[in-house]
C-alpha cells in the first residue's frame, strides 16, 4: 500500500492539485480521496516524510515541503555503519560536492540567500565562545550556501553528508582549538560567493574543509587523550541505527 500512496501523491503533485506548501487534508479524508484505509495511508504518509516530500506542523498538520528536500541522514547512516566508512572518505565526498556548490552559489546566489549567508558568518562570530551553538551556525551557513547552489539534488547530497559529520563533531567540538580561522574561512566563502568569483568560491570551500576535517582528527586525538586510551582513532562512522547519535567504533 505504500507505494500505492505514493504514486497517487507523486501524481496529484504533477497535476498540480498538490503544491508545495499546501496542507494534506486530514487523514480520515485524504484516505477517502485515495480510496484506501487510514490504516494503509499512514505507511506512505511516514515514507514520504521520511524522502523529504511531506512536512509536520505541531497542532498544524502535515504540509508539501516547500523548500529543497531534507532527506533523513538515517539510510546513509546505516550504511556508514554496515561498511565501515571512514571520516575521510566523509570528508571527500564532501568536497566533491560543496566545492562545487559553492561554485554554483557564486553565479546563481540571490541577494536574499546572501543575506542568509552574512548573517550566519555573523552568527558564527557571536557564538565563538558556545561551541555547540558555534556548530549550529557553522551548519547553518553550509545549508546556505547549498541552498544558493539553486540545484535541490546537490544541496540535498550535501546535507545528508554534512549531517552524519556534524552529529560525530557535537562530541568533539568543546575540544577545539581555534574556531576563529574556521569562521574566517566561512567569510571568505562569503565574500568569494558575493563577489561572483565562482574559481574563489571553490578554491575557499576546498581549503576550508581540509581545515575542517584536520580539526575534527585533532579534537579525536584529544579525547583519546583525555580517556586515557592509546589506541588511535579509526574514524569510522558507526552509527548505532536506533540512536540519533553516531557511535565510534
Amino acid at each position: 500500500m505504500t507505494e500505492e500512496v505514493v504514486t497517487q501523491v507523486r501524481e496529484m503533485i504533477q497535476h498540480g492539485k498538490l503544491r508545495p506548501g499546501d496542507r494534506l487534508p486530514p487523514e480520515r479524508e485524504l484516505a477517502k480521496q485515495l480510496g484506501i484505509s487510514r490504516a494503509s495511508l499512514r505507511p506512505g504518509l511516514h515514507f514520504l516524510a521520511a524522502i523529504g516530500v511531506l512536512t509536520s506542523r505541531h497542532g498544524s498538520g502535515t504540509y508539501i515541503a516547500s523548500g529543497p528536500p531534507a532527506l533523513d541522514s538515517a539510510p546513509l547512516n546505516m550504511l556508514a555503519a554496515l561498511h565501515g566508512f571512514t571520516t575521510e572518505k566523509m570528508f571527500e565526498a564532501r568536497r566533491l560536492v560543496e566545492v562545487a556548490v559553492a561554485g554554483l552559489a557564486a553565479e546563481r546566489a540571490t541577494d536574499d540567500q546572501l543575506r542568509i549567508m552574512a548573517e550566519e558568518v555573523t552568527e558564527t562570530y557571536a557564538a565563538l565562545n558556545n561551541p555547540q551553538e558555534y556548530l549550529v551556525h557553522d551548519f547553518g551557513f553550509h545549508r546556505a550556501v547549498a541552498a544558493a547552489s539553486g540545484n535541490p539534488i546537490l544541496a540535498t547530497f550535501m546535507e545528508m553528508v554534512a549531517d552524519i559529520l556534524y552529529q560525530r563533531r557535537c562530541k568533539t567540538i568543546g575540544r577545539s582549538r581555534d574556531l576563529k580561522e574556521s569562521v574566517e574561512m566561512h567569510r571568505k566563502i562569503y565574500r568569494a560567493i558575493r563577489a561572483r568569483n565562482a574559481d574563489a568560491a571553490r578554491a575557499a570551500m576546498n581549503e576550508h574543509l581540509i581545515l575542517a576535517e584536520r580539526a575534527l582528527a585533532s579534537e579525536e586525538v584529544s579525547e583519546n587523550v583525555l580517556d586515557g586510551s592509546d589506541n588511535k582513532p579509526t574514524h569510522s562512522v558507526t552509527e548505532n541505527p536506533l540512536s540519533e547519535t553516531p557511535q565510534r567504533s
